[in-house]
């Protein structure tokens, strides 16, 4: 069985720091000096008042600035190794700020197997503000140099991606991106800072959906934007602050008991997605199977380079004229149809019908994904039931 090796590497930011595991507890806990709470308090405020003109305690309006908020961000920061933090109402809201440092004319190169809603968001909204996009395969560096022209000015990174678990070089397309002082954006939600640091290997920006797994819950929606140096925190503040996107302040409190247990809770999703994998790749009615943590994973080098672990999503195709999807579905006991990922409850979807419907059909196959594509969100339940459960459906 393949396992995930001991990350003992330290960011170039978080030197002389305490562990990851000591981090995502006690960074960004704000003491309360009035009752002593070991929990950080929720400001469900909406405005703050002034001791004078001019004199308040560092917050004026919580669109632009919550206490609580303040906390999450601390912790994200750290955890990433980034200068600072912004979250946001939704990831999509983290992303929508990130594309707003660019303007009419200029360029981004992605993956043309990306996440359905950041494709949607790119294809159908900020293309029609005069911002061309280039869907490439970004394992392939000869393409993504191809690409870069003068006018491209941003290169959005997901790794792995959603939902074919591809790979892309961090450092090689990232190299290549500030050889030509292109700017780079990385998607870190699949694997958490956790298990991949994209700081490490050069980015400007890294962005999450803060609903998955920092928060582990599903019980929330949420982004965060965190930023590699002090220039770009100052305009991307201004930006959130701006468009109004800015996470509300019981909606971070969430999020911030969420990573409180965001390394057992991926170790736990790691184990289970590995035992799952592994079974699912000898079972008879599954064609193929997407998992960083398998042996047979095209990329074994280049995922031992630059991640800690492989993360608790995988996918899969399903030999639909053995086992046609709704029957498959419907048998299922403890994987709930659903979208989203990352929560402590293991989920199931059919990423052509649900995730990545909005991409439509022609960019659908261009990026890999198909009508048998499956893909599994898979919880900390108890595995031998989780397999149970998939070999029952899996079995007609």
């Amino acid at each position: 069985m393949s396992t995930a090796k001991k990350d003992t590497r330290m960011s170039k930011h978080n030197k002389n720091k305490p562990d990851i595991r000591t981090r995502t507890v006690h960074t960004g806990v704000y003491k309360d000096t009035s009752y002593n709470s070991v929990t950080t308090p929720i400001y469900p405020t909406s405005t703050f008042y002034f001791d004078a003109l001019g004199k308040n305690k560092g917050y004026d309006y919580t669109r632009s600035g919550n206490p609580t908020r303040s906390a999450l961000e601390e912790n994200i920061a750290a955890l990433e190794g980034g200068a600072g933090c912004s979250v946001t109402a939704t990831g999509m809201a983290a992303i929508t700020a990130v594309l707003f440092y660019l303007k009419p004319g200029d360029h981004v190169v992605t993956g043309d197997d990306i996440y359905g809603g950041t494709y949607r968001l790119f294809a159908q909204v900020f293309s029609r503000w005069g911002i061309s996009f280039d869907f490439i395969n970004m394992r392939d560096p000869r393409a993504v140099k191809k690409a870069i022209t003068p006018k491209t000015k941003m290169v959005w990174i997901e790794t792995p991606s959603n939902p074919l678990l591809n790979i892309v070089d961090l450092e090689g397309v990232i190299g290549l991106a500030k050889a030509r002082k292109v700017m780079t954006v990385v998607d870190n939600t699949f694997l958490s800072p956790y298990f991949q640091r994209p700081f490490d290997f050069g980015a400007d920006i890294v962005v999450h959906s803060t609903t998955k797994y920092l928060n582990g819950h599903s019980d929330v929606v949420g982004g965060a934007i965190i930023y590699g140096n002090k220039d770009l925190e100052t305009r991307g503040r201004f930006l959130v602050n701006a468009l109004g996107v800015s996470e509300a302040p019981f909606d971070a409190w969430l999020v911030l008991r969420g990573i409180k247990t965001l390394v057992p809770r991926m170790e736990a999703h790691q184990a289970n997605a590995l035992a799952i994998a592994e079974f699912l790749e000898k079972h008879k009615n599954v064609q193929k199977v997407y998992y960083p943590g398998l042996k047979s994973h095209p990329q074994a080098g280049l995922i031992k380079k630059q991640m800690t672990g492989f993360g608790g999503v995988l996918s899969f195709e399903l030999k639909t004229n053995k086992v046609p999807l709704d029957p498959f579905f419907r048998k299922l006991k403890y994987f709930s149809l659903a979208e989203s990922l990352g929560g402590v409850e293991s989920l199931i979807e059919h990423p052509w019908l649900m995730s990545h419907a909005s991409m439509g059909e022609g960019a659908l196959k261009a990026s890999g994904i198909t009508k048998e594509t499956i893909r599994v969100s898979v919880g900390i339940e108890g595995v031998r039931d989780l397999i149970e459960d998939l070999g029952n459906a899996l079995n007609g």
